[in-house]
């Protein structure tokens, strides 16, 4: 059981900490449980989760803001937990960095289904098959150095970008395949499996996402371009260091 990821639920609500604990220990799963942000802070510093089921609507710090401060600091998948209608919220915290959501009042089995598929994408992208034996040496473009290895994104001024797990697979997907139109079906096989597929967001979302961290211009971006009808392509020039 140990082996088994360990999964952070936060949400202010104590039946809905308890049944989905219940449901995701059924279901192979370790569960924590935190009712706010001041006790999700105190869990993270004292366990190691591998991905955090966030409720937007909490009381003191809000989803939105524990959201931000999660990506600033960790790169720890996040499943949002949003009203049914707080599109806006839903959007916002997608760009904050989140890896999915599913919205209140919700079924456990999609919650699972969506858990699961974000793990994958986690777990799964850095040992994809074309990596091993390579020399593991970063990607080279515009003004950014991008070190698949480390899940680093450095800019210029040698900060680090943070990116979600949906992001880094994104990029990364598109700085193997440069100067080449990738379809959004396409970027589905590459940046995150037919497995996972089902449960995505859409892709659009994610290369919107990609834009604001990347492009000094997100109105009239050049790095990742879209190809009306067909997908996108990523423009640069890439090399390895």
């Amino acid at each position: 059981m140990e082996t088994s990821p360990h999964i952070l639920v936060v949400d202010d609500n104590r039946e809905i900490r308890d049944l989905l604990g219940r449901f995701l220990v059924k279901h192979g799963l370790r569960v924590s449980s935190a009712q706010d942000g001041r006790a999700m802070r105190r869990a993270l510093e004292t366990g190691r989760f591998d991905l955090v089921v966030l409720d937007l609507m909490l009381p003191g710090e809000d989803g939105l803001s524990l959201c931000r401060w999660l990506r600033a600091t960790s790169q720890i998948p996040i499943v949002m937990l949003t009203a049914m209608g707080d599109e806006t919220d839903r959007i916002v915290g997608l760009e904050m960095g989140a890896d999915d959501y599913v919205p209140k009042p919700f079924n456990p089995r999609e919650l699972l289904a969506r858990i699961k598929a974000v793990l994958r994408r986690a777990q799964g992208v850095p040992a994809r098959p074309e990596d091993k034996g390579g020399t593991g040496r970063p990607y080279c473009f515009a003004q950014w150095r991008f070190d698949a290895a480390r899940r680093e994104l450095v800019g210029a001024d040698g900060m680090v970008v943070p990116l979600s797990s949906g992001e880094f697979a994104l990029l990364l997907a598109f700085v193997e395949h440069p100067r080449r139109v990738l379809s959004r079906d396409q970027l589905l096989d590459l940046a995150r499996g037919r497995a996972a597929a089902p449960f995505d967001r859409a892709v659009d979302t994610q290369v919107s996402r990609l834009r604001r961290k990347i492009e000094e211009d997100v109105r009239e971006p050049v790095l990742i371009k879209t190809v009306w009808g067909e997908g996108y392509i990523f423009t640069p020039e890439v090399t390895r260091q």
